[in-house]
């Protein structure tokens, strides 16, 4: 065999190589892959958003569950333990509210990256526009906000789980349900945020009025800190309504065992569904509203 016709079938290799590029490039340009997978395109460049200040990500996530669960389980266990162990299940302090902790936690970062980041993208940085002008449509938009929060909340819940075992607050072999229990708790709020923030226009404090007028209520009346029955009875309501406190409940069952009827295991779950999916579908519809003005 001569020397050229031994290079032909590597000049053959290489042109189906670059026939196979080219091929690829024309169906980017033309928009083929960003119209299939353009949720995953707005995901990745979230998190290359969210590389920018991973530092921060990293000190909160494993400082805070450290701080918070050995302030709980060395500090404050000891003087509430003989007065609560009934009302909490017959479990310690730390047991009992290790679960509302970590649903805070989740509920507290949906809060950061539904917030501030989706009126970045509408208003002061509209990057959201930016892709709307190529063949990415406002609700893969949307969805891809979702699927890069998720990701972030799966591994912020499971550090802090990680930190609950650690500490002993985790005695039920089915508290491993409490990682997505917990990331479904910040996805009902944080959904259901990111439709509110998508409706403003005008930035004059409305989300830091949620933060204080609405997270903290839910914080301190969820029962949180202490069972929602000791709280008044025209408080009480605000637990009811609030996806933390559904949350809460519901990763207290699969972590100790908490006593309660099953219907009642049962509308926590609903209730967490239906936030998370009628947050998602308001913000869906208002996206498509609001980009194509």
């Amino acid at each position: 065999m001569s020397g050229s016709e031994s290079r032909a079938p590597y000049r053959d290799r290489s042109a189906a190589d670059d026939a196979t590029t080219d091929d690829a490039r024309r169906a980017l340009g033309g928009g083929i892959r960003p119209r299939r997978f353009g949720a995953w395109y707005v995901a990745e460049h979230r998190f290359r958003v969210m590389w920018s200040y991973a530092q921060t990500i990293l000190v909160t996530g494993f400082g805070e569950p450290f701080i918070y669960l050995y302030a709980m389980g060395v500090g404050l266990a000891t003087l509430v333990d003989r007065n609560l162990s009934l009302e909490a299940g017959g479990v310690g302090y730390l047991v009992f509210v290790a679960p509302a902790l970590l649903c805070s936690a989740a509920l507290t970062t949906a809060m950061i990256e539904f917030s501030y980041p989706v009126l970045l993208g509408y208003k002061w940085n509209p990057t959201f526009t930016g892709m709307h002008s190529g063949p990415i449509s406002p609700g893969q938009i949307v969805d891809g906000l979702v699927i890069s929060v998720v990701v972030r909340l799966a591994a912020t819940v499971a550090i802090y789980f990680g930190f609950m075992l650690l500490f002993g607050a985790v005695p039920s072999a089915a508290g491993w349900l409490a990682v997505p229990i917990a990331t479904l708790t910040g996805m009902a709020f944080g959904t259901l945020l990111m439709a509110y923030a998508s409706t403003i226009r005008e930035d004059s404090g409305q989300l830091a009025m949620v933060q204080r007028l609405v997270v903290l209520p839910l914080t301190l009346f969820s029962g949180t800190f202490f069972p929602l029955s000791q709280l008044p009875w025209f408080l009480q309501w605000i637990g009811w309504i609030s996806p933390l406190w559904h949350g809460t409940e519901l990763t207290r069952v699969v972590t100790f065992g908490y006593a309660e009827p099953v219907w009642l295991t049962v509308l926590h779950v609903v209730v967490l569904i239906a936030m998370t999916i009628v947050g998602w579908a308001w913000a869906r519809r208002i996206a498509v509203r609001r980009l194509a003005a």
